[in-house]
Parts: C-alpha cells; sequence; structure tokens
C-alpha cells in the first residue's frame, strides 16, 4: 500500500495536541514544547502574511476598474 493510499486521520495535529494528557510531563519538558509552539506559531503568522500579501497583489493585479458613474459626472 502506498503512503498516499492509507486513511488519513481526522482532526489536525492541533486538536490533537489539544487533547493530549500533558501529567508526565516535567516542568523542563513543558517549557521545551512551549518553545516549540510559540516557533510554530511565528512560523504560521509569518505565513498567513505572506499569503495576504499575495492575495492583495492579485486582487490588485486582477480587479477591474471602478466603473465611472452614469453620466459622466467626476467633479
Amino acid at each position: 500500500m502506498d503512503i498516499d493510499d492509507r486513511p488519513r486521520p481526522t482532526g489536525d495535529l492541533a486538536s490533537q495536541l489539544a487533547k493530549e494528557s500533558l501529567d508526565h510531563l516535567s516542568v523542563d519538558e513543558l517549557d521545551h514544547r512551549v518553545s516549540l509552539l510559540e516557533a510554530e506559531i511565528a512560523r504560521i503568522v509569518a505565513h498567513r502574511a505572506f499569503k495576504q500579501s499575495h492575495r492583495s497583489a492579485a486582487d490588485a493585479l486582477f480587479s477591474r476598474p471602478a466603473k465611472p458613474p452614469p453620466g459622466g459626472n467626476t467633479a
């Protein structure tokens, strides 16, 4: 069976992490996990900003100019 043929797990990884018990982790392990999650949040925020910038550029490129009002009065 090819790796792409396997059924995908339901839910995303963030949901799975939220359900995981943290009782077995030490304070140092919890600090490390917080650092990893903060780095992941920063990565996601940066990627979202890139996508928003890309979308804005595409919208500006492909948007139609506004039609002048009827009667041609622009002043």
